[in-house]
């Protein structure tokens, strides 16, 4: 597989992100040995991201990554995230991001992961109680300490990003962005100027762009733990109107013999050598179709048309959760 430069970070174009083996989707944490196949099957065919937080389940997530690494951590650039636990007792889906809850949090993962260092920590989400130059501090000190190699910051906006890479060099970025999501896009000048890559989390808009959720029989059918049942872009008559943007990018797999998941990742590929995807699966056989996007070509044309994609329809998070996302 190519490579892409995160900062100084160089790892493999495509990467895993492992948020639904346990938490967010339908039958996460319903079978864990094949996420661990999953984990291996990806490390077999040259993905070295794999991304996890400490929020997700929470906690089982980074157990169930660790574990699947146990004799392979040296083939993985591992990432995982603090700052939605406050670990004071006030629990999960807190943010806080202050130098204390840092400590705590990175002891933590370290723990679970079964590793004497974390290789990129970000942020989950921006701490308005605590500022940036403080939580870059920490993480500074954690830097020089050995516990984590690189810095990241997840879902904030320019003042944000200028402020902490003052403090400290800022390795990636993580946030949405697929053909459905690009409010990132007047960002990426500004992460180029700083040498800060884009690490891309859902880009298949959280499935809907693979084409397999195609009628509200489909929503209905999800767990009611599955966030994707109260997101804007599922419900009503905005998932009615996004149906086109699936079927538009299945119309550019179907002229190059890809699956539409393969399309959507190429033309991310296409964005930039500083931008990972990191889509997330818990299935032998999706990491296979997924890392093989690396190999599908699109012409000129195919990229127009899917750069011309009619926006989608209702915002891609709930007002709750779009609160903590920094535009």
């Amino acid at each position: 597989m190519r490579t892409a430069k995160l900062g100084e970070l160089e790892v493999a174009r495509i990467g895993l992100g492992a948020m639904g083996m346990s938490h967010g989707y339908t039958g996460a944490g319903s079978d864990d040995a094949e996420s661990i196949r999953t984990i291996h099957r990806a490390l077999e065919l040259g993905v070295t991201l794999i991304d996890t937080a400490e929020i997700y389940g929470p906690y089982v997530n980074e157990e169930l990554v660790g574990k699947a690494l146990k004799g392979r951590r040296d083939q993985v650039v591992l990432a995982t995230k603090f700052g939605l636990v406050a670990h004071d007792g006030r629990g999960p889906w807190t943010l806080d991001s202050s130098p204390g809850n840092i400590r705590t949090a990175v002891e933590g993962s370290l723990t679970r992961l079964g590793t004497d260092h974390i290789d990129l920590y970000y942020q989950h989400r921006i701490d308005p109680n605590t500022p940036i130059e403080d939580t870059m501090g920490a993480l500074a000190s954690l830097v020089k300490d050995g516990k984590i190699r690189y810095i990241g910051l997840s879902e904030v906006w320019i003042d944000t990003i200028r402020r902490a890479h003052a403090v400290h060099p800022v390795t990636a970025l993580q946030s949405e962005y697929s053909l459905w999501t690009r409010d990132q896009e007047p960002l990426l000048p500004v992460l180029r100027e700083l040498g800060i890559g884009l690490v891309a989390y859902s880009p298949l808009g959280h499935g809907f762009l693979t084409g397999a959720l195609r009628t509200p029989a489909d929503i209905e059918a999800l767990d009611d733990s599955d966030f994707r049942k109260n997101n804007p872009r599922f419900t009503g008559e905005n998932f009615q109107r996004n149906l086109r943007l699936a079927d538009e990018v299945q119309a550019v797999a179907d002229q190059v013999d890809a699956t539409p998941a393969q399309v959507a990742l190429a033309w991310l590929l296409t964005r930039g050598d500083d931008i990972v995807p990191i889509p997330g699966t818990k299935r032998v056989s999706r990491v296979q179709e997924n890392t093989a996007a690396d190999t599908v070509e699109l012409t000129s044309d195919q990229l127009a048309a899917l750069d011309a994609l009619t926006p989608a329809e209702g915002d891609h998070h709930t007002d709750e959760q779009m609160a903590m996302i920094e535009r």
